[in-house]
């Protein structure tokens, strides 16, 4: 007999997921589903709208991702018009994009899925001088002497004995699933508390080059950044320099703090091999260093590696609708009123809710049924992780230097196969890895842009189809990018000037997808499959999986009057 387990929310995301699991009598997860419990409304949201305003509405899908939408909006609306921007410009977008992925991925780790594999409460009995020693021996960050050390301790200290954890509260501290000494539990909870420090500030790079963040402006044909050294109002040299020197801070964070946190706790985990899931991966590619059309100059390659098989890279053609396409078949979503069966590309993509589920409050939910509202899209009808992982797999078998080198040296450093990266550590590496190639990336275009500018090169903006009487009166785009989590898509249909259809395929739908028409699981759910539990009571080993997919599965909630058809947004903070 097994027994249904049911952890809602999942917290340290964003968004709103549930997950329910069948574990066995010998502690095993035997079967996974899950659950994306709140409705995204943006498709609707947009329709019939001026195609050059959507950005700034999808955006608002994601506050965590802030730009991602943004621009693949634009881009979608950019490709359906056959409009190329700027160097100056595309060299903005990836510097605001690459920034995001830094900040993000250090966020994650540090704040979002440490906690999974640090306990908290263990860092009151270290000694301070051995913390000193072990920070010293990895890396060369100043703040690394046994009285700062004693001082973030004194501080743990007040919170365990006020009783009150404050930001430590409700973790699964003393967990037999923890293996790290004190000494590095109390390293990793004094890097969590600079993180939060240190990541206020290199999102400064938004509001210098968008105007804020989160949610910086865009436009359709480039930026709306007004390069001028010289001027008091533009983006001058005294902006320019400081974006340089927050660029300069994120590499010295990330290859003096992060990389060595997470090789250091990653080597107490070495056997935690659970979590690999699919063996499938998506990647879209990005951070071109020519055009975004030209596929063969991505730094990040595009393609597909199925069933683990890296001697063989399949491509992704994302306007193929044999390639992409999402089933609805355990969503609560209709087709043409039909519920399940078929498949549907974006272009001719539906966003029609029909909820089925079971009135609140209840135990469980029907997962014979439809259970989530996320769809299941999947490559032709293949599910597919994407993310990270992802990015550094079809990477490595492309054979691309860069990722070929750092996966490598990592490994050998870790005396861990390459197969050891499929598994929830290995996805969690993964993304360090990928911080330390974009911290590398965003110099490199920085310092681009910087020579433009000086050579006299300040364009950020083409404006010859910005006008509709330009457009043709019917055009489809996709628009399509790597974002931290994973490939995101936005289709488009643009009708007389205006915004006929529209459909947003993001990361987290293809990892925390549901079944599909054949009842094929997605990412998440093979992922937690397999996995022992020690503690049915306390399931940090579900955390620590889902966790490292870094899961992001809405922003602002949406709420649906499904008798009006009506979509209220509702902002948080």
């Amino acid at each position: 007999m097994s027994e249904r387990i049911v952890v809602d929310p999942i917290t340290r995301i964003e968004g709103h997921l549930r997950v329910e699991v069948d574990v066995d009598e010998k502690g095993v997860i035997k079967d996974a589903f899950s659950s994306g419990t709140a409705v995204r409304g943006l498709e609707l949201i947009v329709k019939d709208r001026d195609p050059r305003d959507v950005w700034a509405y999808v955006q608002r899908i994601c506050g965590v991702c802030t730009t991602v939408h943004a621009l693949a909006s634009i881009r979608s609306v950019e490709d359906a018009l056959k409009i190329k921007i700027p160097r100056n410009a595309h060299l903005i977008r990836d510097i605001m994009n690459e920034a995001l992925f830094v900040h993000d991925h250090v966020v994650h780790f540090y704040h979002l899925h440490a906690l999974d594999w640090v306990d908290v409460v263990s860092a009151i009995s270290a000694n301070p001088a051995e913390t000193s020693r072990i920070a010293q021996s990895i890396s060369s960050w100043p703040k690394s002497s046994p009285g700062y050390f004693t001082d973030v301790q004194n501080k743990v200290k007040k919170l365990v004995q006020s009783g009150q954890l404050g930001i430590f509260a409700n973790g699964y501290w003393g967990h037999k699933a923890y293996k790290l000494p004190p000494e590095v539990n109390l390293l990793a909870v004094a890097h969590y508390l600079e993180a939060l420090d240190w990541q206020k500030e290199i999102v400064k790079i938004h509001t210098i080059f968008g105007g804020k963040n989160p949610h910086p402006h865009y436009v359709v044909g480039g930026m709306a950044t007004p390069l001028d050294i010289d001027s008091d109002n533009g983006v001058h040299a005294e902006r320019l320099m400081h974006v340089s020197q927050l660029i300069d801070q994120a590499k010295e964070f990330v290859n003096q703090v992060y990389i060595p946190d997470l090789l250091a706790i990653g080597s107490f985990y070495k056997d935690w091999t659970y979590g690999g899931g699919l063996n499938n991966y998506l990647c879209y590619g990005d951070f071109s260093t020519g055009d975004i059309y030209d596929t063969k100059l991505y730094r990040m390659p595009r393609g597909i590696i199925l069933n683990g098989n890296l001697k063989e890279v399949l491509d992704v053609d994302l306007k193929d609708p044999e390639h992409v396409q999402e089933f609805i078949d355990h969503s609560w979503y209709t087709y043409d009123g039909d519920s399940g069966g078929k498949g549907k590309h974006p272009f001719d993509g539906e966003t029609t809710f029909n909820y089925t589920g079971p009135k609140a409050p209840f135990k469980q939910l029907d997962t014979d049924k439809e259970y989530s509202w996320l769809k299941a899209p999947r490559w032709k009808e293949h599910p597919m992780e994407t993310g990270p992982l992802a990015r550094m797999i079809v990477g490595y078998a492309s054979g691309k230097e860069e990722i070929v080198n750092i996966v490598d040296e990592t490994l050998k450093k870790l005396d861990l196969p390459i197969s050891a990266l499929q598994s929830a550590l290995g996805r969690t590496v993964a993304r360090g890895l990928e911080t330390v190639l974009i911290s590398g990336w965003l110099r490199n275009d920085m310092d681009e842009l910087l020579k433009n500018v000086k050579s006299g090169d300040q364009t950020t903006f083409d404006r010859t189809k910005w006008e509709p009487n330009t457009w043709p009166e019917r055009a489809k785009g996709v628009g399509w990018m790597e974002a931290p989590r994973g490939a995101l898509g936005h289709w488009i249909d643009i009708k007389d000037g205006k915004t006929h259809n529209y459909q947003a395929v993001v990361p987290s739908t293809w990892n925390a997808s549901p079944r599909d028409h054949k009842n094929t699981i997605g990412a998440y759910e093979a992922a937690l499959k397999g996995t022992p539990m020690l503690n049915k009571e306390q399931p940090l080993e579900i955390m620590r999986i889902i966790h490292s997919f870094d899961p992001c599965l809405a922003c602002a909630v949406h709420l649906t009057d499904l008798e009006t058809n009506t979509t209220t947004e509702i902002r948080l903070g």
